[in-house]
């Protein structure tokens, strides 16, 4: 998780703005189910009025409230309203206005509130004539004096009449009957007051009704395509972020494994950078898309919706709590159960991958042995547990969706069932249950991504430390902190001081006590029977390997002194294995050099005995080379690598068994052609062939790492063992006699 969160650093701003965006979107999501709520309570259940204070009122509805009202807070009231005028409302009926200054108030708006509920909740009582109120008069008409009230008389002339007093303790005592009345039911009689006082004058309460729903979906709709907005916005910044994410990591990989030496590339197989390089850059990248827009917004969705459904109704907060705590034990089985494979499904693809590419890269070699059945089971063998792995993985996962619509469904009906009750006692509102429901399934679905998110992180994880594993690993091959720089002036003496060289781990040296010197204008020779270090010693020069021991030097300057580039922008080095890019044949012998002039190319191919079959192809020097240089043949392709290093113009040539492919009839006369133009560098040459390094001016004989002779072809014919057999393995008893004659006839003449 925080090697996630040290590659998201570079974009610290842009998910700073995601965060900010992320807020909006939580503020119109939250905001959603109190509109809901206040269509179906207000604007559906309340006729649209959203005030439990009138703002217009009769003036004679006015006074019947105020008979309910002590004393002391009957001068409240009277000061929050005014007359009203025709340009407030078109009227017969002399009326009041609530002031905009109370109006604008909430603190006064809610102390009217107080005073004039319970009074409300009476005179709606009292205009609804019920047994209870007939009874009631008849009562309080028995104390009163005959006469004094007309025989129509309703529950407001008795008050009237009744002292104040009498009138204000007969109030108290009704209102204390009221104190387990809940709130909501108070707000409801309120709002049936208000509908009373405005039907009585005349106002249209359809209109009201219908505008209030009007403006309300209107909201709505605009915070739902605020919320939509900030949705695409998260979800563009939250690719294009994740996007640059993979391709940094990409560019980070590449940029390390370019500069790998041979002992990275031994720890690290191919198949296994390439899969770190696209799997596992994959899933960081897509995991990197489900942080910015899950697991940022589920903290904020989830402490928003917890909020809001405290001040909804706090009685049911405990199924919230349930709902948390199942969910949490679902994630936890399948955590249990999925956790172990995540681990082992990374190596898996690996596997797999280097199947596939050594299947695809041998398939001539499969053909050759008749082996296919063989290379199918194996490649069977590694798909099969892949996909097992895979459908676990999966079928564990797919539990997770049907229990979580279990327990949210579940939760649902537990709130339906509780609410009900609550709504029965009047304890709340159809609508606020169903804001209620909206909270709670926002509050699970934002634990639901958490978790969902919590079991993909495993993977990306171990993706994040693989591909880590390749960025922080040390390179054993290092430039310089202050690197030297050769001599301009010098041609390219090549010296083995005292080399020796053991790969990383090894027991013993793979060459020890190397020393000699290749000088320009001179072929150096290496020969040896397999496995004596040849190739290694070579590899020696560009610093694939870095020497255990001694210095190579080159015009007097250690190799080490120099940075990589420097060094490598001297030679010109052909493989053993001929390595030919996808593009034309142009490009790959200007590889060194894209801008290299036409002729420049052309006399390298020429050099190379190329030119001859590049000039049979339609396109001549823009023909095609495939991926690998699968299109030409062996011979052809370790001609265009010659011609490759030729066209560079090295100071010093190095050719590792390059010349095993060719005829025997090519090979004289490209070294012959190759000789003419390498007169001024400095030239070494690994050879099997005693014929390819006959006439060398130096030849070195290796046998098990060490050199077993030095010398040319004659001289070592009579003084080195080990070459005499090579020799004797190649050429001729009369070939041999005939190089020794010579050889001596040299000699006495020199003496």
């Amino acid at each position: 998780m925080g090697k996630l969160f040290k590659y998201l650093k570079k974009h610290a701003g842009i998910a700073l703005v995601i965060v900010c965006v992320l807020f909006i979107q939580a503020f119109c999501d939250l905001s959603l189910p109190s509109y809901t709520s206040d269509i179906v309570n207000i604007g559906i259940q309340q006729n649209g009025i959203d005030t439990s204070v009138p703002e217009q009122i009769a003036k004679e509805d006015l006074e019947k409230l105020l008979l309910l009202i002590p004393q002391e807070d009957t001068e409240k009231v009277t000061d929050a309203y005014r007359e009203g005028t025709e340009s407030d409302l078109k009227t017969e009926k002399d009326f009041f206005v609530l002031k905009d200054s109370v109006k604008n108030s909430e603190e006064k708006i809610e102390n009217l509130t107080d005073i004039m509920g319970r009074p409300m909740l009476l005179a709606e009582g009292f205009d609804q004539d019920s047994k209870e109120i007939e009874v009631m008069k008849e009562q309080i008409t028995a104390q009163l004096p005959q006469g004094m009230l007309p025989e129509d008389a309703d529950m407001f002339d008795i008050l009237a009449v009744m002292p104040q007093e009498q009138r204000e303790a007969m109030v108290s005592e009704m209102e204390k009957q009221m104190d387990n009345v809940p709130d909501t039911m108070l707000d409801q009689a309120a709002v049936l007051y208000v509908k009373s006082a405005y039907q009585n004058l005349g106002m249209d309460m359809n209109r009201i009704q219908t505008n209030y729903i009007l403006v309300t979906g209107g909201k709505m709709l605009a915070l739902a395509f605020l919320g939509l907005l900030a949705s695409v916005t998260v979800g563009l910044l939250a690719s294009r972020t994740a996007a640059a994410v993979g391709r940094d990591l990409r560019r980070d990989v590449f940029t390390k494994v370019v500069g790998f030496s041979s002992g990275e590339f031994d720890k690290f197989s191919t198949a296994s950078l390439i899969t770190r390089s696209t799997n596992d850059i994959q899933q960081i990248q897509m995991v990197m898309v489900m942080m910015l827009r899950m697991v940022l917004y589920a903290p904020i969705i989830a402490i928003g919706g917890i909020y809001k459904v405290v001040h909804t109704n706090v009685s049911m907060t405990w199924i919230i709590g349930l709902a948390v705590v199942l969910i949490f034990v679902i994630v936890m089985i399948l955590f249990a159960c999925a956790m172990p494979k995540f681990r082992i499904l990374q190596k898996l693809v690996d596997r797999l991958n280097l199947v596939t590419r050594e299947i695809l890269t041998g398939l001539s070699v499969i053909r050759a042995f008749s082996t296919e059945q063989y290379e199918e089971k194996r490649f069977d063998v590694a798909n099969r547990d892949l996909t097992k792995t895979n459908l676990f993985v999966n079928r564990a996962m797919t539990f997770m969706m049907p229990a979580m619509m279990l327990v949210m469904n579940g939760v649902s009906v537990l709130i339906v069932w509780t609410g009900a009750h609550g709504i029965d006692t009047g304890e709340m509102q159809v609508g606020d249950m169903m804001a209620f429901i909206q909270y709670t399934i926002q509050i699970i679905m934002a634990f639901l991504m958490i978790c969902m998110i919590s079991i993909m992180l495993p993977r990306a994880a171990v993706a994040a430390d693989r591909v880590d594993e390749v960025i922080t690993s040390d390179t054993a091959i290092h430039d310089p902190k202050k690197p030297e720089h050769f001599d301009r002036t010098g041609k390219g003496v090549v010296e083995f001081d005292h080399v020796s060289f053991r790969y990383p781990g090894a027991g013993k040296d793979v060459l020890h006590d190397i020393h000699f010197t290749a000088e320009p204008g001179k072929t150096t020779a290496i020969i040896g029977s397999t496995g004596s270090g040849k190739s290694t010693l070579v590899n020696l020069i560009p610093r694939f390997y870095d020497v255990t021991e001694g210095q190579i030097r080159i015009d007097g300057m250690d190799i080490r002194q120099v940075s990589q580039h420097e060094l490598r922008d001297k030679l010109g080095f052909v493989p053993q294995k001929g390595v030919l890019f996808s593009g034309t044949i142009a490009s790959n012998i200007g590889y060194s050099n894209p801008d290299m002039s036409k002729e420049r190319i052309q006399e390298a191919a020429q050099i190379a005995q190329a030119e001859a079959f590049i000039e049979e192809k339609p396109k001549q020097y823009d023909s095609p080379i495939s991926q690998g240089g699968g299109n030409v043949s062996g011979g052809q392709k370790q001609r265009l690598s010659i011609a490759r290093a030729i066209a560079k113009h090295p100071d010093i040539f190095i050719f590792d068994d390059s010349f095993s492919a060719l005829d025997y009839k090519t090979d004289t006369v490209l070294r012959k052609a190759l000789k003419e133009k390498t007169k001024d560098s400095t030239v070494i040459i690994v050879a099997q062939r005693i014929s390819t390094i006959l006439h060398a001016e130096q030849i070195i004989v290796l046998d098990e790492g060490e050199i077993a002779g030095i010398g040319t072809h004659e001289e070592l014919l009579r003084t080195c063992d080990a070459y005499y057999q090579i020799a004797s393995s190649q050429l001729s008893q009369a070939e041999l006699e005939k190089a020794m004659k010579t050889g001596g006839k040299e000699e006495d003449a020199h003496e």
